[in-house]
């Protein structure tokens, strides 16, 4: 009996036969159904969670480690052309085969990762693994109809102890750091107790200095005081050798007296030489200087003197050059009045047959105005009556006819007749 058949929301069903071709694809929802001429069939829209286990995959430096990945994946029933190619994969088929193909497809993508990348970087960068499977995975789930939800590795590990050993490495290293920390302390401290003795070491050299200096000055006045005393007592007990003390101190007056001569002298040899050398400067370094400032002014001169007189002389040629040109204009100008003068006295004497000169020079130029267009024309179209000239003989007589009204229209313009004054003159 023919009737309704329905589905749930994470299911698809699929109608072909009688009516349907292509085949109805009804996710979650309702189809009217002929019995014997139409069949439908289910397919699973479930979302499969599967657990991708790669075990001893040699990585990019031929390191062996496993790898545990979770991904989510399911049939995508939004888009209607992957569905499509998802009923043609997996319709009829058991939902364990299906989640057996997807395991299988996402194990070798994961393995295949696995292997461009070193043991560094999927341990230090889990999510970088995680995104290059995920991107690439889902190129080929697409031609399957399927999209990948999410992919997460979960777990790395190794039977050899490399993770281990880069751990104790790790350890190391931040071993390292600290005893280098405690090293750079240490040395900081060392730096500052320096320091500190330095400035305790320059204060007590300040304080030494200044001691020292306060014995100096005593020692200084204690000297000036014992100097007082041996003179008070040199001049009681020595009186007897005062007067060879004066003696001598004469001698020695004299002899800086003598100093103070030579000293004179030899300041007096040196003004000498230091006038010397000035005259010595003056006539080698600035007589020739002011000869060359005055050989420069004379020649700056005589090169405005040549300028002034090139513009002088240029301006006079102009004028020249203005004047000869005015009196050519003059000059045909009254030519030119004397001609027009004579040309008016010769029409007044001939008057008519100056007036026909005049037309029969000018009728050729008015002959060329009436045949220029026909020159220009391209093509000619004459139409005729039946009767009279036909082609190039209507048009030689038309031009012919405009010609021979020319005495006429001179006639009413002037007033002279073109023909009697021909005749008269002939």
């Amino acid at each position: 009996m023919p009737g309704w058949e329905t589905c749930g929301p994470n299911e698809c069903m699929v109608v072909s036969g009688c009516c349907h071709s292509p085949p109805l694809m009804v996710p979650g929802g309702r189809v009217f159904v002929w019995p014997y001429i139409q069949k439908v069939q289910k397919l699973s829209l479930n979302t499969l969670t599967l657990t991708i286990d790669s075990n001893k995959v040699y990585t990019k430096l031929g390191v062996p480690i496993s790898v545990i990945g979770i991904a989510q994946v399911k049939i995508q029933s939004n888009n209607r052309d992957m569905l499509a190619t998802a009923c043609q994969q997996f319709l009829g088929k058991p939902p364990s085969v299906v989640q057996d193909i997807v395991l299988q497809t996402l194990e070798g993508h994961q393995r295949a990762i696995m292997g461009t990348m070193t043991v560094e970087e999927i341990y230090s960068d889990r999510q970088k693994f995680s995104n290059q499977v995920f991107e690439t995975a889902s190129a080929d789930f697409v031609n399957m109809g399927i999209s990948i939800i999410s992919y997460t590795m979960r777990d790395v590990h190794d039977d050899i102890g490399y993770l281990s050993a880069l751990g104790k490495a790790r350890t190391a290293e931040v071993k390292r750091d600290a005893q280098i920390g405690e090293a750079s302390a240490a040395r900081d401290s060392g730096i500052k107790s320096a320091r500190a003795e330095q400035q305790q070491l320059a204060s007590q050299f300040e304080n030494d200095i200044e001691v020292a200096r306060a014995q100096r000055d005593f020692d200084l006045k204690k000297a000036a005081y014992d100097r007082e005393v041996n003179t008070k007592k040199a001049e009681s007990d020595l009186a007897h050798s005062l007067q060879t003390a004066k003696t001598r101190q004469q001698i020695e007056e004299e002899k800086m007296q003598v100093k103070v001569i030579e000293r004179q002298q030899a300041i007096s040899v040196q003004d000498q030489e230091i006038q010397r050398r000035q005259r010595e400067l003056e006539a080698s370094v600035k007589k020739p200087a002011d000869a060359t400032r005055y050989k420069m002014q004379t020649l700056a001169e005589a090169e405005r003197k040549r300028i002034v007189l090139e513009a002088e002389a240029e301006a006079e040629a102009i004028r020249v050059r203005g004047e000869a040109e005015a009196f050519a204009i003059e000059a045909k100008a009254s030519a030119e009045a004397e001609q027009m003068a004579k040309k008016a006295d010769a029409w007044k004497e001939y008057q008519d047959a100056a007036m026909v000169d005049m037309v029969l020079e000018t009728l050729p130029k008015v002959v060329a105005e009436v045949s220029a267009p026909l020159a220009k024309a391209k093509h000619v179209v004459m139409i005729s009556g039946g009767d009279g000239e036909i082609g190039a003989a209507k048009m030689t007589k038309e031009v012919l006819d405009i010609v021979n009204l020319l005495p006429e229209t001179v006639q009413r313009l002037t007033g002279v007749d073109v023909s009697k004054v021909i005749k008269a003159t002939a």
